[in-house]
């Protein structure tokens, strides 16, 4: 495969195909930062990338990786922008003009001060492209550049992709599930299959017309209907479910506050009522609050003021192992998440023997069969595999209260699929899922009720 000079690769496939790792290979850290046999040639400019100084490759290719804040490595934001300036060794003047212009084309003007641990995952995936993209690398490498954007945020994301893509002011390299919006940008198409095998390469066009059967039965997404904005169907549940019958009350807030250190405040005045049986999507813009009220409703974080009751109990103060089968968090970013250094391991720890029992038939469903996986690292998977042990790992202990924060991330077409069962058949043993999501798609098939929160006040 060629790519011309400032033309785009868009390439798809099912989640753990490889296409991260072609992404890190043609940044240069696959095999040299990380451990890995390569054969074959890749090039870039023309010079083959195990031969470049790292230095000299850093300059010529810039990466988003899948878990934007894995990169980020300087305090605040600003400095954080800056800080591949520097390595580049740009004049002071000439940083100090490209700094707020490159925040500015991410959507974070406001923040340049912010702690970078501080902002939400969308923000982080922000301001990572704002570092990949003030030094303007004459080749991009974007792994999954919208995944946790708001609306608003992924379609500035793709304008600006466009432009690049129309000034052929860069050669780009974009992995994407949300092919409706990817696939008019591309020239060319790489389609890769489960094994990391190519089922084809080619025009959008030419590669959907060969090759979309093989690929929709391998899981890709595929452009049209039930991708990136279009439900595949529609949810069993009805919404006015909750006004007809008074379900047991899961989880509640009354008067919630919080704010991190003596910031701004994050949540205000939030009150909720979750009851069994519920499906709740939290939307709204990156930053508005959602995983932080995930977080507060399963006690990891303490409130300024208000209250948070889970089943009646003080979720802050129930010991660990009560609340693990009460509440369960998949989290933004699942690695934070995981203990132990093989799948097997992360997915038994601290189950009952009924619950491990029943932890190989899940693990089969999320399409991890522990024959396979079992021996794996959790922190050598793609980051659709990732998420979804992540889940595993919440369900089998069957909590009720499960929250979800970007539960579609990295998901292929068939994974996508199957947690929406496993999700309906969990809440219709009587417990509630709280989903914080920017995937409109995920919200017409799984949602019974949506709340939007906007500047920390929950919208009704």
């Amino acid at each position: 495969m060629r790519v011309p000079p400032g033309a785009c690769l868009l390439v798809v496939g099912p989640s753990g195909s490889g296409k991260s790792t072609l992404g890190l290979a043609i940044a240069g850290l696959v095999p040299r930062e990380i451990r890995s046999s390569m054969s074959g040639s890749l090039a870039v400019d023309g010079s083959e990338t195990r031969g470049r100084e790292p230095a000299d490759l850093a300059a010529r290719v810039g990466i988003v990786f899948q878990d934007p804040g894995s990169q980020l490595v300087m305090e605040r934001v600003e400095d954080e922008v800056a800080f591949g300036l520097e390595n580049r060794a740009w004049p002071p003047a000439t940083m100090r003009e490209r700094v707020p212009e490159a925040i500015a084309e991410a959507g974070l003007s406001g923040l340049e001060r912010r702690r970078s641990n501080r902002l939400s995952g969308g923000q982080q995936q922000r301001l990572a492209l704002a570092g990949v993209l003030a030094p303007r690398p004459g080749c991009l490498v974007l792994d999954e550049p919208s995944a946790n954007l708001d609306p608003d945020g992924a379609a500035a994301l793709f304008d600006r992709l466009r432009s690049l893509r129309d000034t052929r002011a860069a050669t780009l390299v974009l992995i994407e599930h949300h092919v409706d919006d990817a696939w008019p940008l591309a020239d060319l198409v790489l389609a890769l299959d489960r094994d990391g095998s190519v089922i084809d390469v080619g025009t959008p066009d030419a590669v959907l017309a060969r090759s979309g059967e093989r690929m929709a039965v391998a899981g890709a997404w595929l452009p049209g209907p039930g991708s990136s904005g279009e439900p595949m169907r529609t949810a069993r549940a009805d919404p006015t479910r909750a006004e007809a019958v008074s379900p047991a009350v899961v989880a509640e807030t009354r008067d919630l506050g919080f704010r991190y250190e003596r910031g701004a405040p994050v949540l205000t005045d939030v009150d909720l009522t979750v009851g069994a049986g519920e499906r709740l999507a939290l939307v709204g813009a990156n930053g508005s609050g959602k995983s932080t009220l995930g977080r507060l409703l399963l006690g990891l974080l303490r409130p300024d003021h208000g209250i948070v009751r889970l089943g009646g109990d003080d979720p802050a103060r129930l010991p660990a192992a009560a609340l693990a089968r009460r509440a369960g968090l998949v989290f933004q970013d699942p690695e934070s998440g995981f203990l132990t250094d093989r799948v097997a391991d992360e997915v038994m720890l601290g189950l009952s023997d009924v619950e491990r029992a029943a932890a190989p038939a899940l693990m089969e469903r999320l399409a991890l069969p522990l024959e396979v996986f079992g021996h794996r690292s959790p922190y050598r998977l793609s980051g659709g595999e990732a998420r979804r042990l992540s889940l595993a790992c919440t369900l089998v202990r069957s909590p009720g209260l499960l929250v979800l924060d970007e539960p579609t991330f990295g998901q292929d077409r068939l994974g996508y699929a199957s947690l929406v069962r496993i999700l309906e058949e969990h809440v219709d043993r009587g417990a509630a899922v709280i989903a914080a999501t920017h995937d409109r798609r995920f919200v017409a098939d799984v949602a019974t009720r949506v709340l939007t929160v906007v500047s920390g006040r929950v919208a009704r």
